[in-house]
């Protein structure tokens, strides 16, 4: 029965199983059997000839784990370039974005919240957000948020653009009308998104789920989609497949873009002038000052922390890492990893970024081991917390995730204003 789970997943949406472990799927078996109350042998027999519950396994498979402004560097380079293209075409074509697989929505509303406080109006903006779960749309669609989704050390954008109700946080009309979802599956030979192409195609911590042959399928169809001068982001420990398939990486350190490889779009080197937008009309919550100059609706949170200042030869060998590891160049960069280690002894900084090298390469146990070392020397670093955190929900060790999430909330309720 197992197998024929994977089988179908493999074939529904490309899932390779060795990526979250079997035990994840074991899980989500056990859950539709009791939901069901149904044997292995019935449950196989239904599920060969239900859409409906192929869609349930799916649902019960996939885990969101996002939350808003997560990896701001990306953000921060989208507002530049986003205001760049304004520039070079004038605003009467919107900048075109997708999101894929959106999730629950913070990531795209997340990209209409940095564009609107990078001085764009609705109408100068498409956010098209698409996913497999039908489950994780109706939340986003709802836009109703807890705790977990805010991990940023600056929630400014809370401020402004949502209202507290209770335990959670109700998003504002103003961003969620720039964001257009739908249902949709990238490995979908007959799924369409329209004959233009996107400006900024995110798509993160998807293709790490996926074999060699389904990832290489899939980013064709990402590039396909992607007009000429566009940017992919892709997540952390998919940045070195993506550059060895010849994708340009831009030298923008951790925000994990990459160029088509037909053609990579020079950076701006003016300021873009303010640019007068008229708002439409809207319901609820504040909206940004167009004129204004931008505000960063983000702070890079999850900054690795340092070594001592004392040492600035280790302070260099991180940083040759982190630049090798943003470039995709894994293999060097697992070399300097142990080259540090041997020069300066252990730190938390060193260990995540060797477990973030070995979740690209799919040494899940190697990664988490790393991370814990990293905890281990550093109990709240951000980064090995969240990054731990996703892989335990992955293999579906919900309560152990939902602990270093709770790390992860800032000490005293403490949040930086705007």
């Amino acid at each position: 029965m197992l197998e024929h789970c994977e089988q179908l997943l493999k074939t529904l949406i490309g899932l390779d199983i060795e990526a979250i472990g079997r035990s994840a799927l074991e899980r989500a078996l056990r859950e539709r059997l009791e939901a069901l109350q149904l044997g292995q042998a019935a449950y196989g027999a239904l599920l060969e000839g239900s859409a409906a519950e192929q869609q349930a396994l799916v649902e019960a498979i996939v885990v969101p784990e996002t939350w808003f402004f997560r990896y701001p560097e990306a953000f921060a380079l989208l507002a530049e370039r986003a205001r760049a293209l304004r520039a070079q075409r004038g605003a009467l074509q919107p900048v075109r974005i997708l999101s894929l697989p959106c999730s629950t929505g913070e990531e795209p509303y997340s990209i209409a919240m940095c564009l609107l406080d990078a001085g764009f109006s609705a109408v100068e903006l498409r956010v098209d957000a698409v996913d497999v779960s039908l489950r994780a749309l109706d939340a986003a669609a709802t836009a109703r948020y807890g705790a977990n989704a805010f991990r940023s050390a600056d929630l400014g954008f809370r401020e402004r653009y949502f209202r507290a109700d209770g335990s959670s946080h109700v998003l504002c009309d103003a961003v969620r009308g720039v964001v257009n979802f739908r249902p949709g599956n990238l490995l979908d030979a007959s799924f369409a998104l329209g004959a233009a192409g996107y400006d900024f195609v995110f798509c993160r911590n998807l293709l790490i789920y996926f074999d060699r042959a389904t990832q290489m399928q899939a980013l064709a169809r990402l590039e396909r989609w992607l007009a000429p001068e566009g940017l992919l982001f892709v997540g952390p420990a998919e940045a070195g497949m993506i550059r060895q398939q010849g994708l340009p990486a831009l030298e923008r350190a951790q925000s994990f873009a990459f160029a088509r490889r037909a053609a990579a779009m020079a950076p701006a080197s003016a300021p873009v002038p303010a640019w007068p937008v008229a708002r439409p009309a809207v319901a609820a919550g504040p909206t940004p000052r167009a004129v204004a100059p931008p505000r960063r609706a983000f702070a890079p949170a999850m900054a690795t922390p340092s070594v001592p200042a004392a040492d600035p030869a280790a302070q260099t060998g991180l940083a040759q890492i982190e630049r090798l590891a943003d470039s995709g160049r894994t293999a060097e960069a697992l070399a300097a990893c142990a080259r540090h280690l041997q020069s300066f002894g252990p730190s938390a900084a060193l260990f995540y970024w060797w477990g973030l090298l070995c979740d690209g390469e799919r040494r899940v146990a190697d990664a988490e081991g790393y991370y814990r070392k990293a905890l281990y020397l550093e109990p709240r670093h951000p980064e090995a917390l969240a990054h731990l955190a996703a892989l335990l929900a992955a293999r579906g060790d919900q309560s152990g995730a939902r602990r270093l999430q709770q790390r992860l909330k800032p000490e005293g309720g403490r949040h930086a204003g705007p």
